[in-house]
């Protein structure tokens, strides 16, 4: 498990930017090729993902983690969105809390593989791994 936990530490810019590029690709598909409308709290996921492809990528060119404090925080609130969209979609009183009102319901399942994998799941399983790995990378190797 060492091994597997120094290899991530030294290479975590690259596999946080991977699962980015995942993530957007991902989105950018459902939206744009399958035809899937995004909701509100779609919009606000990728708001917080969008950036981190760039960020990251930028960082891992470079090889510079010091932009991990700086996308951190992106991963932590888009992850809490994420959250909150999975638990919207399994728990119906939680729509009524807050309904969207514009455009399609933040409740939809468009997808719904396994009965459990939908697409807050997917993104709030993206943003748990760039967290992760952003973490465990934080600090140089020993």
């Amino acid at each position: 498990m060492s091994k597997f936990l120094s290899f991530c530490r030294r290479h975590c810019l690259y596999l946080a930017w991977f699962v980015s590029v995942v993530a957007v690709a991902g989105s950018l598909y459902l939206s744009e090729v399958l035809k899937y409308e995004p909701c509100k709290l779609c919009w606000f996921q990728r708001i917080f993902m969008y950036p981190q492809l760039f960020l990251l990528g930028i960082a891992t060119y470079r090889g510079d983690k010091r932009i991990i404090p700086y996308v951190l925080p992106l991963s932590l609130i888009g992850g809490s969105i994420s959250l909150y969209h999975y638990a919207e979609q399994k728990i119906p009183a939680l729509s009524k809390i807050l309904p969207c009102t514009v455009g399609v319901p933040c409740n939809k399942d468009y997808l719904n593989v396994f009965g459990f994998i939908t697409i807050p799941f997917m993104a709030l399983i993206a943003f748990i791994l760039i967290a992760l790995l952003l973490w465990n990378g934080r600090k140089e190797e020993e």
